[in-house]
């Protein structure tokens, strides 16, 4: 984003017309970004050339889906909604991976019937219902096991997904004991060894831990996987102060890996790919001064984005026309929803704003509008995507009507 004559561009559109013609808030869409991120991935790795599987949980909505099959991607994903909505997209079956802890007997028969690359279980009586159902369907299913590696991803730990405490695989004992029960099967072939530690991670030394016990597990295994699903987690620069994940270091560990084992990597990105591809742009509604601070209340609100509330993060706020004026108040950007929890962003020295005026909350384009909802009975907003110079309505705004 850059400024033109003091108003706020992106990619070259005038934020404040965009606000105006489609009313706030907006998340919108770079095209340009998700083809540089995409392309940014595949070279960091491409001495690997793995299998990339979009993480369908971070963005569903159909129009970037299929966007993101143009490059060849596949899919990861976690429920039977968004595999129907993956295979809509045009993804093609053998790109995509069934991963989550609590995959229904109805989701299962699904997934196999679609025969999809694989059905990655995370305990054994997932194993024992997958191996019953195929035994019913007299067929053979390609599973993979998630192992939990014990490693702490040294991110937030609402999204450590890696630890022992964490709900998700099984533990390295366990692993070995469902290796060889599956190798004894008639109905499963043992495909993968998946894994993922965590969520927004910017240093590559956690990953490092982790390809060390994925290393010394497939060793004590005696085990030739086909597969190693090493999920996604890599981080983007929320706060704008240049932090970035050395793919390069991770792209050499992995590299150390595959010189003794010959197998295919997965990646699992989806905040990597989508996450700084997008902004919400929403209106200054009232300024409600205080003693302490000053509250700038927005039109939107938690249920158009729940990572701040969810997680405390942290997203940059930019006013769409700049000035000189800059405040000595705190400012503390707010939503209308009757939450005390529903704010985005704390800041002291911020320009001066005005009631009616707009501004942008940055990086919503992962875990934004797929966690959007209905609270408050509020509609969901437009998404819109900026493609080759044109603006598209990619999602219409929720009319009120369709939720009473």
């Amino acid at each position: 984003m850059k400024y033109k004559k003091n108003k706020l561009n992106f990619d070259s559109f005038n934020i404040e017309s965009i606000a105006k013609k489609f009313d706030t808030p907006i998340y919108c869409y770079s095209f340009r970004r998700i083809k540089e991120n995409i392309l940014d991935f595949k070279n960091a790795f491409k001495q690997i050339n793995p299998l990339i599987c979009f993480a369908v949980k971070a963005n569903s909505n159909l129009s970037i889906l299929k966007e993101i099959k143009n490059f060849n991607l596949g899919a990861d994903v976690v429920s039977m909604g968004e595999l129907m909505k993956a295979l809509k997209a045009g993804i093609k079956p053998n790109k995509i991976v069934f991963s989550g802890i609590g995959k229904t007997k109805k989701e299962i028969e699904f997934a196999i019937d679609k025969k999809i690359l694989l059905i990655n279980t995370e305990s054994k009586s997932e194993i024992l219902e997958i191996e019953k159902i195929a035994k019913r369907k007299k067929i053979t299913v390609n599973i993979g096991i998630r192992l939990n590696p014990n490693t702490d991803a040294k991110t937030l730990k609402q999204i450590s997904t890696g630890k022992k405490e964490n709900k998700f695989g099984v533990d390295e004992k366990m692993f070995l004991q469902l290796v060889n029960f599956i190798k004894k099967s008639k109905n499963l072939n043992l495909k993968c060894l998946s894994v993922h530690i965590g969520s927004q991670i910017l240093s590559h030394r956690p990953y490092q831990k982790m390809l060390n016990v994925v290393n010394k597990v497939i060793k004590k295994s005696k085990f030739n996987f086909e597969y190693i699903d090493l999920g996604g987690g890599m981080g983007i620069d929320y706060v704008h102060n240049k932090s970035k994940l050395n793919l390069k270091k991770y792209s050499q560990s992995i590299q150390k890996i595959l010189d003794i084992n010959s197998s295919k990597i997965i990646f699992e990105p989806g905040r990597f790919i989508i996450g700084n591809t997008a902004i919400l742009i929403t209106k200054v509604l009232y300024i409600k001064e205080n003693t302490k601070k000053d509250f700038i209340i927005l039109d939107a609100a938690m249920n158009d984005l729940i990572r701040p509330a969810l997680y405390g993060a942290q997203h940059k706020i930019i006013s769409v026309n700049k000035t000189t004026q800059i405040t000595n108040k705190v400012y503390e950007f707010v939503g209308p929803i009757c939450e005390s929890t529903d704010k985005f962003l704390t800041v002291k020295r911020f320009q001066k704003l005005n009631e009616k005026s707009f501004v942008v909350i940055c990086d919503v384009g992962a875990y934004g509008i797929s966690l959007a909802s209905n609270y408050n009975i509020r509609p969901k907003p437009i998404e819109i995507l900026i493609k080759n110079s044109k603006i598209q309505v990619i999602k219409k705004r929720q009319k009120l009507s369709e939720l009473i």
